[in-house]
């Protein structure tokens, strides 16, 4: 999950069956008799009778299930590393004899939004299958998803213009090629650029362009929006290098106006008139950027320069009639500069990320400015600590804020804005049941998000999930204050 990002205009303060096992269990118990314990609904194999007078010793003895490996104790299980951190290199080396491979998944989540006016605000159904293969030297790759929602076949609630852009929709994922050349790893097509790690939070991630039309609420995979791009890496030793073109951008998804999280709240007293959004294209709008690494004594630091236009819209003021204000959301140039800094020491990890954006476009409140914003400059930086226990429990803390060096005084942010995030995830319960809690908070506003989840991995090719979000405050996350709402989702891998 990913916390909101963009925060629109807003007013700054005077200050199924009856449960899911009934779906997937794979033999019904008897007829005859109620379940007489969490063993008849969980228990694939009939375990073998306890001893008279002994009670289970854990959880583990009602989760009985043959394919699950249990971890020893005091021990955690090692995350599998991603793509990602380990460059094209591997993923060429990855597809073995030219075999072509299909994966992808389906997955449903309906969403229930309990705050007033209460509604079914989801029932997304997705279905995303990529394939990969090899020919020669050459590595590719080529996915694609198709999202139907019929919740806007079967309510009213929302405007015909979100309808049709959420309704039905069809998307190239990722589409590229993967070559080498002596010491240079080449990729080339619509892909994945990520260069930040920070837990539910985008700063050094400043390639990705992202779907916020749930305000980045979602988990990462389905946030982050690939681009069209040529990319090289260079690597030799502990040094690894990154050249990135983009001659098309892909900008951030913020749906259309009346969508459930549309980033744009205009002030009191002000009836807005939103306009199309202005997505610049072509050469002359091309991004670019470079990216170098270094391991040295277990510290991992970059640095990197990113020029684009910026990805996240900011909204210019078109005309003024009266209480009726006309916007448009546009997309200007701007340059971005990043460190980003990881280190494990021992009992917990530190990850850091810091980026100074010059030309940002910022909202005013002076009535005489003739579009409503100003060009500033703005430090951007995260400071994040992570500890791991038993059982795959991590706790993570971060500390994050934005400074503007040259603010001016009627900007509608503060010189300086911080906050905190909490992240607790655990599988002390059961190896196959996951808890995820998650927190932001605003320490200049009293704002704040809380996210609750739970996931149960029922075997190696389902999953179902549980979720609370809870929106309150009166500036950043309190726009969203009648937005609390309840999830489920289920997902097949293939």
């Amino acid at each position: 999950m990913a916390a909101v990002t963009s925060p629109g205009i807003a007013a700054k303060p005077a200050g199924e069956p009856q449960s899911l096992d009934d779906l997937f269990l794979d033999a019904k118990p008897a007829a005859e008799k109620d379940p007489a314990s969490l063993d008849d609904l969980f228990v694939k194999t009939v375990p073998p009778e306890p001893e008279p007078g002994k009670e289970p010793a854990s959880l583990d003895d009602l989760f009985l299930d043959k394919d699950v490996a249990q971890p020893a104790p005091g021990t955690t299980q090692p995350a599998a590393p991603t793509e990602a951190a380990a460059g094209i290199r591997s993923a060429v080396a990855k597809q073995d004899g030219g075999q072509t491979k299909i994966t992808g998944f389906y997955q449903n989540r309906l969403a229930y939004t309990y705050a007033k006016p209460r509604h079914w605000s989801k029932f997304e159904n997705t279905l995303d299958v990529s394939a990969t293969g090899r020919s020669g030297g050459v590595a590719w790759k080529l996915g694609g998803q198709l999202n139907y929602d019929p919740i806007y076949d079967l309510t009213d609630f929302y405007p015909s213009r979100v309808r049709d852009d959420q309704r039905l929709q069809a998307d190239i994922r990722e589409a590229y090629m993967d070559f080498n050349l002596d010491d240079w790893e080449f990729r080339l097509g619509r892909q994945h650029i990520i260069w930040g790690e920070m837990v539910g939070l985008f700063f050094a991630d400043v390639v990705s362009a992202k779907d916020l039309r749930e305000a980045g609420l979602r988990e990462f995979d389905m946030t982050r929006l690939p681009q069209w791009a040529a990319r090289a890496e260079y690597f030799m030793g502990d040094f690894h290098g990154e050249l990135v073109w983009i001659p098309h951008m892909t900008y951030n998804d913020i749906g259309k106006p009346g969508s459930e999280f549309y980033p744009f709240m205009p002030p009191p007293g002000i009836t807005a008139n939103i306009l199309s959004e202005d997505q610049p294209k072509g050469l002359d709008d091309s991004a670019y950027g470079t990216r170098l690494s270094y391991l040295k004594d277990g510290w991992d630091m970059a640095l990197f320069f990113y020029s684009s236009n910026d990805s996240s819209p900011a909204f210019e003021r078109v005309a003024v009639a009266g209480s009726v204000v006309t916007f448009r959301p546009i997309h200007k140039r701007i340059q971005q500069w990043g460190l980003t800094t990881s280190k494990d020491l021992g009992s917990m990890v530190l990850k850091t990320e810091a980026v100074y954006t010059s030309g940002k476009q910022m909202y005013t409140s002076d009535p005489a400015d003739a579009d409503g914003l100003v060009a500033q400059n703005a430090l951007n930086y995260i400071v994040g600590l992570e500890w791991s226990f038993p059982q795959e429990t991590r706790f993570n803390v971060q500390f994050y804020q934005q400074r503007i060096p040259g603010r001016k005084s009627d900007l509608l942010v503060d010189k300086v804005e911080s906050g905190l995030s909490f992240n607790h995830v655990s599988k002390a319960l059961h190896p196959r049941l996951e808890t995820d809690v998650r927190l932001f908070s605003s320490l200049d506003h009293r704002d704040w998000l809380a996210q609750f989840k739970m996931n149960w991995r029922m075997d190696g090719n389902w999953r179902a999930s549980f979720g609370v979000d809870v929106f309150s405050g009166d500036f950043l996350f309190g726009q969203y204050g009648d937005r609390d709402r309840v999830y489920t989702e289920v997902r097949y891998t293939f």
